[in-house]
């Protein structure tokens, strides 16, 4: 094969795909000569190297045919680039979709909490069953309030916050069980009921509401978003509807992996009230706004600004670009 002859009777077509490769806008009928072209120089490039192997003609067509293939492709975007459009579409609409399962999720956890207690505190066998008389005045009158200022306040909100971001990321990726979320709930609701039993039992109950409302409002919060989340992907896999489950799991899982990440943030803001503020010798009504206040935005973020992502049509999850074009499916 004489490489020079070649080159000099593709000149104008692989000059006609470097301009195509190159160009900032393409129509749909320039695509469709990309395209075209891009298969003719492709098998100009493999007569080539059969012929000679690696040679400067075919080092020039290959540097063509690789940025023909970004165009007609696309490059990865910029990590950096996709960080604000994270957190101001995509898991702000994951979280608005949750809504009513968080709602639920959460009246639920309140009413095993109450029940517990009140079963619990009104009979003194039960609550003598929870340990020597001492240890639980000892618990009701010191240990409960000493918890939140016996360690340093940054090791504890960082104690805190690992702990409850792990209890959280539990909730989301072992959610297809449809078990584990819940169980994780009911531990939590019977641990925080049994507490609450011994407080009131020993008339402290006004002491236990105001050290659990600062951090507990938007740190149990968090972990209900985290509990809906994860039956939420347990749903795609019982229902998955017209979607095939492998693609009914993969499509939620994405977009509620996103709620996880979120929440490892959110929480450490729990953690940083916990440790900071709870234990703080503040009025009650500073502390208690402080907690109410975080809750309040992070409502306004899920149900507002996550109204507006979903009404862009947006759900939480990847690009079609970075998750791959889906199956187009009837009904």
């Amino acid at each position: 094969m004489d490489l020079d002859a070649l080159a000099a009777a593709r000149r104008e077509e692989w000059q006609r795909l470097d301009d195509l490769s190159r160009a900032r806008r393409l129509s749909g009928s320039d695509v469709d000569e990309l395209v075209t072209r891009y298969r003719a120089a492709s098998a100009d490039l493999a007569g080539m190297k059969t012929a000679a192997g690696r040679t400067p003609h075919g080092d020039h067509v290959s540097t063509m045919l690789g940025r023909a293939r970004l165009q007609l492709t696309g490059a990865p975007e910029n990590v950096l680039r996709q960080i604000p459009r994270f957190f101001a579409l995509q898991l702000p609409a994951a979280l608005y979709r949750i809504r009513w399962t968080t709602g639920a999720v959460a009246a639920g956890f309140l009413l095993v909490l109450v029940l517990v207690a009140m079963w619990i505190s009104g009979d003194d066998a039960l609550v003598a069953s929870l340990g020597p008389q001492a240890q639980l005045e000892q618990y009701a009158e010191n240990d409960f309030t000493q918890y939140y200022s016996e360690n340093p306040a940054a090791v504890f909100a960082g104690t805190v916050w690992t702990n409850n971001a792990w209890i959280a990321a539990q909730c989301v990726m072992f959610g297809i069980t449809g078990i584990w979320p819940l169980m994780v709930l009911v531990q939590n609701a019977v641990g925080v009921g049994t507490a609450a039993a011994v407080m009131l039992a020993f008339d402290r109950g006004d002491v236990f509401v105001l050290y659990i409302l600062p951090h507990g409002l938007l740190e149990l919060t968090s972990i209900f978003v985290a509990a809906a989340a994860g039956l939420h992907i347990f749903w795609a896999w019982v229902a998955p509807g017209p979607r095939r489950r492998g693609e009914a799991l993969a499509t939620e899982g994405r977009a509620l992996a996103a709620v996880a990440i979120g929440l490892v943030l959110v929480l450490a803001v729990a953690g940083a009230i916990e440790g900071f503020v709870t234990g703080q010798p503040w009025p009650w009504p500073v502390k208690i706004g402080i907690g109410a206040l975080a809750l309040a935005l992070f409502l306004v973020y899920m149900l507002v600004v996550g109204r507006r992502a979903h009404r862009l049509g947006e759900t939480g999850d990847l690009t079609e670009y970075e998750a791959g074009t889906p199956t187009v499916v009837a009904g």
